[in-house]
């Protein structure tokens, strides 16, 4: 029998297009057994690349509130899809705002209800709060999120903290002062076939219906713990920020700008002085409270989780 699939992506950049591609290569590759459809979520008014600073900074407040955007409309069909990939990008510690918005519309409600749905995350290395939001809104419309693959940038976070806005912002990803290149290892992207041969294998045998985790044992996922805390803290402050900031106009308003120059500095000063003190509290935390630390870890690994113990069968 048939298996239909549906890949909803939308990358800026292409290096998300790219991972995807990767990703279901060996489900793709003269396989008469699977049908993939690809629906690439387009906005009705673009997001620029490479980013503005101002632009960039004034999408915050709607994305931590998922307040979502106007879509080009997506086409409907009578494919009845038998598993769904959601591939996404990380802003402002939530999903872009085109997935956001995706997530909330007709289309998202009809075709995901009650399907087995896996993410699939191409990001810097801050994605919990992200993830957590998606999970909500897959919840919301009735999927059934049965697995989770996350694949960060290169570089360690003093790095991507530079060359990350650098891409961002003028398109170059090539290696700065000596730093790691901007975005994903493609050797890792490469590597993500290993997901698409196990995906294969269960379609085959029916047990995307149990609606469980199908890629375990893959290292699909592992969660940074001395991030956990960063991220929770940070998206307070957006929460509030962002709130402040759309009760002054919408998107692009010039009564906004005032105040979003004014967080862009409170961040910088934030990351200058609060982050280094917070991240040697947090040491100190998570050496005296090592179990609390691991079980959460352990939570928003789920449900893929980081073992490797099929790693050199479908390597």
């Amino acid at each position: 029998m048939k298996k239909n699939i549906l890949v909803i992506s939308y990358s800026q950049t292409g290096q998300l297009n790219n991972l995807v591609k990767n990703f279901i290569a060996p489900l793709n590759e003269n396989n008469p057994k699977v049908d993939i459809t690809y629906k690439n979520i387009e906005p009705l008014k673009p997001y620029p690349f490479p980013w503005d600073l101002m632009t960039f900074m004034d999408t915050f407040p709607e994305s931590i509130h998922l307040t979502g955007c106007d879509l080009k409309p997506i086409e409907d069909d009578e494919i009845e899809y038998d598993l769904v990939i959601l591939a996404y990008q990380v802003w402002f510690l939530s999903p872009s705002i085109p997935i956001a918005a995706f997530l909330q519309s007709d289309y998202a409600k009809k075709k995901l209800h009650n399907k087995p749905v896996i993410t699939l995350i191409g990001c810097r290395n801050m994605w919990v709060m992200a993830q957590e939001k998606v999970k909500m809104l897959l919840n919301n419309i009735g999927a059934k999120l049965i697995d989770n693959v996350v694949l960060i940038d290169r570089g360690n976070s003093l790095e991507t903290f530079i060359t990350t806005p650098r891409w961002m912002l003028t398109g170059k990803t090539d290696s700065l002062w000596g730093m790691s290149e901007a975005g994903v290892d493609p050797a890792e992207i490469k590597k993500t076939k290993r997901f698409g041969k196990v995906l294969l294998e269960a379609l085959k045998n029916d047990e995307e219906k149990k609606h469980i985790s199908l890629l375990q044992g893959l290292k699909a996922v592992e969660v940074d713990s001395k991030l956990i805390r960063s991220e929770k803290i940070a998206t307070k402050s957006f929460h509030i920020w962002g709130n402040l900031i759309q009760k002054l106009g919408k998107p692009g308003d010039i009564k906004r700008k005032p105040a979003v120059m004014l967080y862009l500095v409170f961040l910088l000063l934030i990351i200058l002085t609060v982050v280094p003190i917070n991240m040697i509290i947090q040491l100190i935390l998570r050496k005296t409270n090592k179990d609390q630390v691991l079980k959460e870890k352990e939570k928003y690994e789920q449900p893929s989780g980081n073992g490797d113990e099929r790693m050199k069968e479908f390597d």
